[in-house]
């Protein structure tokens, strides 16, 4: 149901572990689960630290876009940074939705720095039975 957009997101994690902590200028990528929860698809995002107003969710036709940010916490003029590993900046994440899912009622939900999105299978996609009807009463002609 879900499409990967990002062919080089493995190579950019092993980049990433080898040059060190992120920065504002290269943050951190945004780490996602997904799976089928029953008539629901679950895609969940890792947001630590970041405020539920800096989260934008955007569809366009099938096409999922995630943007957070993650600010700076305000210090004050005597603190003194000795040690910052914690990304911040921009993090963005897009996925390609199959047209089997109902992009017109996704539910989002934001707890413990866990961004969690529900959207529904479409009814046109769900499993259905189909009733055999008795002959027809057809007959074959010969000739």
């Amino acid at each position: 149901m879900l499409m990967r957009t990002d062919p080089f997101r493995e190579l950019d994690r092993l980049a990433q572990q080898m040059m060190g902590p992120a920065t504002w200028p290269r943050p951190s990528a945004m780490t996602m689960d997904a799976y089928r929860e029953g008539d629901e698809y679950v895609v969940a995002f890792d947001l630590p630290g970041v405020s539920k107003d800096a989260i934008e969710i955007d569809v366009e036709h099938n096409m999922l876009t995630v943007k957070a940010e993650r600010r700076p916490v305000a210090k004050a003029d005597d603190v003194q940074m000795e040690l910052s590993e914690r990304p911040l900046g921009v993090f963005s994440r897009q996925v390609v939705l199959a047209d089997t899912l109902d992009t017109e009622h996704i539910e989002a939900d934001y707890d413990a720095g866990v961004l969690t999105l529900r959207i529904p299978i479409a009814e046109r996609a769900k499993r259905r039975r189909i009733s055999v009807g008795a002959g027809s009463g057809r007959e074959e002609i010969s000739g």
